[in-house]
């Protein structure tokens, strides 16, 4: 295959960031102008959600195109084995140059060696960033293991890297895997540390109605999140307006998306592990290639199926292990096998599992089970219910209500089966007290929606 056959990819990849952040998702303050551009004249997966909220799980999924409970990497703190193959692998293999800019968080070393990078030929990375670095001070590691500290704020100095990284490859088609630590919070300090200026601009403005409702850290934390989230959509722009100079961006195909979102102290004590809305929705576009004019998707689209998306996308055989699917037959017109619910596992706030469809949200917990200890159960009992058409910011949890019974059979049905997809045991699933609901009864035709 020739080069101009085999565009190069880039993986620009943010940590944290809130689905409801993007202006396509009614943010009304403008942080992501760029992300929005490439989105309508791209593929724009306006539903699209993690299937692990947790950074390290998160991480080995994309990665590998499995399940966290697959990888073994269920909760943080688990090494990506050397065994497995990531997407590195499979596009070196199909002649690629590889690339890892930023955090990996799949290791327990720092720096991280060779055997476990992932089969990435160059690195610039750190495996836990936000201990190595600050907001303007960042710390990462090449090749030999030394230090190499970046210049600028820290959301600036990675795309810099990058920037030089994809100006000193243009001869041949190269896989760049670009990582953020932004917008997550700054762990030593508990908060968002944005560049200087932008905490200030936002002070004060919009606030989505979940956390208006809820409150949690918001209104200490959310001024700086939203500037953390600017300065990333200005280096989004960057980096593309360097693609536009170089003459590389109709052979470029880019990827914007994120780990998991943030709810902010308000669904538990800190800031994700939930299968919330604000916890597991992600921004989620794709420019270039066969993605160039794909317009909007609007079945449910998860992180697992990113992997063979890309792999297919330029035309690399998609592996038989690999548990989600490519998306590309959705932007040609083909839906009638895409499954109708997404599948998110939760670790370490809890051992969680649930699915959500179109209209709702079904999930339960394994309450005698361990978060940081154990990757799954073979019992749970059910914790939540939403219906997301007339509640969308999930504030009314409808589980045990007798009018939503056949709500909760057929999503119990749901999740078991995409459990047992997933190669997880078949579980028991426990039915929530039930409890009176008026004279409101949901259909089964309302329930299978």
């Amino acid at each position: 295959m020739s080069k101009k056959n085999r565009p190069n990819v880039i993986v620009f990849f943010t940590d944290q960031q809130r689905w409801d952040t993007s202006g396509l998702h009614g943010n009304p303050l403008d942080l992501m102008p760029n992300f929005d551009r490439i989105a309508q004249r791209g593929t724009h997966a306006r539903y699209s959600f993690t299937c692990q909220p947790v950074c390290g799980p998160a991480r080995s999924c994309l990665q590998t195109g499995m399940y966290a409970t697959t990888t073994g990497c269920f909760r943080n703190g688990i090494p990506l084995p050397t065994e497995s193959k990531t997407l590195a692998h499979y596009f070196k293999n199909s002649g690629y140059q590889t690339g890892y800019i930023g955090k990996w968080h799949l290791a327990t070393e720092e720096p991280v060696t060779e055997p476990n990078r992932g089969g990435y030929d160059f690195w610039l990375a750190s495996n836990v960033l936000e201990f190595t670095s600050d907001a303007y001070h960042t710390e990462v590691y090449d090749n030999n293991n030394n230090p190499v500290k970046l210049p600028g704020y820290r959301v600036d100095a990675l795309t810099d890297a990058a920037i030089r990284y994809v100006n000193n490859h243009q001869a041949d088609p190269f896989f760049l895997f670009l990582s953020y630590i932004e917008p997550h919070h700054q762990n030593h300090l508990d908060d968002y540390p944005p560049p200087d200026g932008y905490r200030e601009r936002y002070a004060g403005k919009w606030i989505p109605p979940d956390l208006a409702a809820l409150g949690g850290s918001t209104h200490q934390h959310l001024a700086g999140y939203y500037g953390m989230v600017k300065r990333l959509d200005e280096a989004f722009g960057r980096l593309l307006d360097a693609l536009k100079s170089l003459g590389m961006q109709d052979d470029t195909i880019i990827l914007f998306t994120s780990d998991h979102g943030c709810h902010f102290k308000t669904r538990n004590s800190e800031y994700k592990r939930s299968a919330h809305e604000s916890s597991i929705r992600v921004p989620t576009a794709f420019h270039g290639g066969a993605f160039t004019g794909g317009g909007e998707i609007s079945e449910l689209v998860s992180l697992i199926d990113l992997p063979p998306t890309l792999l297919d996308a330029v035309g690399i055989p998609v592996p038989d292990n690999m548990q989600g699917s490519s998306i590309l037959p959705l932007i040609r017109g083909e839906r009638n096998n895409w499954p109708q619910e997404i599948f998110t596992q939760i670790s370490e706030a809890q051992v969680g599992r649930a699915v959500r469809t179109h209209r709702w949200k079904y999930a339960v917990d394994a309450p005698d089970k361990s978060g940081g200890k154990d990757a799954g159960s073979d019992h749970y009992i059910e914790q939540y219910l939403y219906d997301l058409e007339a509640d969308p910011y999930e504030l009314r949890n409808l589980i045990g209500l007798n009018s939503h019974s056949s709500v909760r059979n057929i999503m119990r049905e749901r999740l078991i089966r995409r459990m047992v997809e997933a190669e997880e045991p078949e579980p028991t699933i426990e039915s929530a007290e039930p409890h009176g609901s008026g004279q409101r009864h949901v259909s089964e035709e309302e329930a299978r929606m």
